[in-house]
């Protein structure tokens, strides 16, 4: 049967959330209802409630949802009602990059996740008043007290870790942590630079400092950022209102340039400065997403030293394996995720998001 429940519906580009009586779909064989615990708030929601993506609005958004399963379709294998999950991105699981263990560059991962707004086959999962909403956002469209979620949006994690303080590895986390273990895979001695201090940028500090790297870099203009990215393992950090960006790491290390580097600002300008301050041979990971159409312009000769530019979308993360190997760490105080989290009721949506808006919280994580 179908379910009516909560949700927080945006109605067009640049509205604010509001909450809604909404209807979800009955489970498709492939797909589990979930009764939401908590849900994270991310850079990417306030980008499509904005109307910066084609997204149909009106619609609902949410992609770092966590909860317990209260049914499944009828091909569900992998969680049965009462686990615990997180849920992350979905994707199709056929495709070359499916096969190959990198599901975040899914053939068909766009329409799926962030501009489709229905399952694969065009099927809506949320209505309203008889009207089809926006939503499988993400598999999950989790800004909602129950959500219709795909099977491989789905994580099973351990029960006795509360599901508020690990919704966020859904997305920013895993993206922060995999930049710098999937994609720069320090070697010993080497130096990170993580540029932004927000919480993808935040979560690659942790990243690195349980990593074989011994400098670790955070650069950011807010000062309270830095002294936290400190706490979490920064050995050095650079207020970048005060320093230039390639002069700051040359001091560092002695001129020879960083190894690797995080860019999570989606600043064009900071993406370019990153570029100029690798060691020969370093590797610069593009996480920040600026407006769709930008462009940065490099120094070619600047490239022939080795220097490599790689795009990364969720961390290039199996989501099945690396989410409970995360978990495990939050559990065990490794992870300090718990220091970028501020919780807010459900109903408070809209304060979270100013919050977030005004770097008053990193991570806002939503309650039910």
């Amino acid at each position: 049967m179908s379910t009516t429940t909560r949700a927080a519906v945006v109605e067009s580009g640049g509205a604010p959330f509001t909450l809604s009586d909404v209807v979800l779909d009955d489970p498709a064989p492939h797909e589990a209802l979930v009764r939401l615990v908590a849900a994270g708030v991310c850079h990417t929601d306030l980008g499509v409630a904005s109307g910066g993506l084609p997204f149909p609005l009106p619609g609902v958004l949410g992609h770092e949802g966590a909860g317990v399963v209260e049914a499944v379709g009828s091909a569900v294998t992998g969680v049965v009602p009462g686990d615990h999950v997180v849920l992350s991105f979905t994707s199709c699981g056929d495709c070359r990059n499916c096969q190959g263990g990198h599901p975040a560059y899914c053939a068909t991962w766009l329409p799926l996740n962030l501009l489709g707004g229905r399952r694969a086959d065009g099927t809506s999962t949320i209505s309203r008043d008889g009207e089809d909403l926006g939503g499988h956002f993400f598999g999950q469209s989790s800004f909602a007290e129950r959500a219709l979620v795909d099977e491989r949006s789905l994580v099973k994690v351990d029960p006795d870790v509360p599901l508020a303080s690990i919704a966020p590895l859904g997305c920013g986390v895993q993206t922060g942590v995999g930049a710098v273990w999937n994609v720069l895979k320090p070697e010993t001695g080497s130096t990170i630079v993580v540029l932004g201090a927000g919480a993808v940028g935040l979560s690659a500090v942790m990243a690195a400092a349980l990593s074989p790297a011994t400098t670790i870099i955070a650069v950011d203009r807010v000062a309270e950022r830095l002294e936290l990215a400190k706490e979490l393992g920064a050995t050095h950090t650079v207020d970048a209102s005060q320093a230039a960006l390639g002069d700051a790491i040359a001091v560092i290390t002695g001129g020879q340039g960083a190894d690797g580097i995080v860019e999570t600002t989606g600043n064009t300008t900071v993406l370019r400065q990153g570029v100029d301050a690798l060691a020969a041979r370093g590797t610069l990971v593009v996480v920040g997403a600026p407006p769709f159409g930008s462009e940065v312009a490099l120094d070619v000769n600047g490239l022939l030293g080795g220097k490599r530019v790689v795009g990364l979308t969720l961390g290039d993360v199996e989501t099945q394996s690396f989410i409970p190997a995360l978990v495990k760490l939050v559990k065990e105080g490794r992870l300090p995720l718990d220091r970028l989290i501020g919780t807010y009721p459900f109903a408070d949506i809209d304060q979270a998001v100013r919050d977030m808006k005004a770097g008053k919280t990193i991570k806002p994580v939503l309650t039910f």
